[in-house]
This record gives structure tokens, sequence and C-alpha cells, in this order.
């Protein structure tokens, strides 16, 4: 006999999911443009029939792939489209740091070599979305809605400066999750200064903007490289510490 209590725990789930599928298919058939605003969530529970914490559900999944972006007040807003159906790559959730620690010597492998790309290839509107997204990273949270869509949006844009259509399908399926404080954020807490950290981290991602904006090639990749490295390497102190305190 079925597990009934499991069977309608799990209703809520798959009808987020077939709610995410049906607004990527509206992206990437055009009916909804990077920038569009989506209708307010009684909106979408009159048209799509499903409960106000399916529809909540399903814009946190999508934040989560950095489909769309939230801004408090103002309403959730459409970021880019996703990547193909069938498409995936890396575990659906980043739950330990080792996953975190794995994922991003997957970055080092692909990212590295797409800001080397990118500082060759970009068109003049490719490094403008560059720019506009390092200025949101830089505003911080109080006026980019959101540091992590705002840190994936900077990744997303160089890859597709890169001009790879692959690196791009990449980056869009891992969405937000690429960003370590995304789940993390744990990991960061014994910073003495947080403040001076996420500055730190800035003047890393301008690095990265200037090598590219310049057309330096090889200096494009070394600071792809150092930002990439120095958030791994940050990460492993952070998981020394969790084994020492036995977390």
């Amino acid at each position: 006999m079925p597990d009934l209590i499991a069977l309608a725990s799990n209703k809520p789930r798959r009808l987020a999911e077939a709610l995410v599928e049906r607004f990527a298919q509206r992206m990437r058939a055009g009916e909804l443009q990077r920038g569009e605003k989506l209708p307010t969530e009684a909106s979408i529970m009159a048209a799509e029939g499903v409960s106000r914490a399916v529809v909540r559900e399903a814009l946190s999944r999508m934040q989560a792939a950095g489909l769309v972006e939230t801004r408090h007040g103002v309403g959730t807003f459409v970021l880019d489209m996703p990547a193909p159906e069938g498409f995936n790559v890396g575990p659906p959730t980043i739950g330990l740091l080792s996953d975190v620690l794995d994922l991003l010597e997957f970055r080092l492998s692909l990212e590295v070599q797409a800001a080397g790309m990118a500082a060759e290839r970009a068109t003049p509107q490719a490094l403008e979305e560059l720019e506009q997204a390092l200025n949101a990273l830089m505003q911080g949270p109080e006026k980019s809605g959101s540091t992590t869509n705002a840190d994936f949006q900077f990744h997303l844009k160089i890859a597709k400066a890169s001009g790879n259509g692959y690196l791009i399908d990449i980056m869009k399926n891992l969405g937000t999750k690429m960003i370590p404080r995304t789940r993390m954020n744990s990991a960061y807490t014994g910073q003495s200064n947080r403040s001076t950290y996420l500055a730190g981290i800035n003047v890393e991602h301008q690095q990265i903007f200037d090598a590219i904006a310049s057309r330096q090639v090889d200096a494009a990749r070394a600071a792809m490289f150092l930002h990439l490295n120095n958030s791994r390497m940050r990460l492993r102190e952070a998981q020394k510490v969790q084994a020492f305190y036995g977390e």
C-alpha cells in the first residue's frame, strides 16, 4: 500500500516543478523576455490553478537557477533564458562544503578559459552587459536585490562574452548554486570583518573585468584563476574549522 502521507507531501513539489518548466518553455519561446516582470503570485495562482505555496516554491527554484530575480516591493523579473531541455550538469543541490569545493574545481576548468576567450572575442555589447553586471554586483544587496544573483549574472556574462554556446548552457544549468555563498553562507561566518571580505571579492571581480575589457587574454585567465582559487582556499579553511568542531 503506498504511503499516502508521502504522496501528499510530494504533490506540491511536483506541481512546482511543472510550473517551473512551463515558465521555462515560455522563456525559451520568447514569450517572456529578459527584464520582463512576471505576473503577481495571485495572478499565477488564478491562471495555473495552484496554491500560493506552489507558486512560491516555483519562484524560489527559478531564483536558484538564476532565471528570475525578486526585487522586494517591486516584483519578480526575468534574468535570462534557461538552458536547453534535458541539459543537466552537477548535483541538484549543493549541501556540503565538499560539494562546493568540487564545483569550484569544475568551474576552474571552465571559467579560466572562458575569461581568456571573452577578452579575445567580446563584442562592445557584451562588454557593456558585463560592466552592467559588475556595477550591480558592486552596489550590494541593498540596491541590486540579491548579491548572489548579481554574482551569478557577472559570471554568466563572461561566458556569453566568450561566444561559446556550450559554456553558456553549462553556466545557465548550474545557476546560482555555482556561487559558494548561495548555500554555504555559514562558511563565511568566521570572517572577522565581513565587509572587508566582500570588498576583497569585489576587487577580484573588478580585476577580471578590467583584464577582459582591455583585451588582455592571459591577464583575464590569471584574474579568473586567482578569484576561483581564492574561493577554494577560503572554503578549505572553513572545512577545517567545521571538522575541528565536529559540525
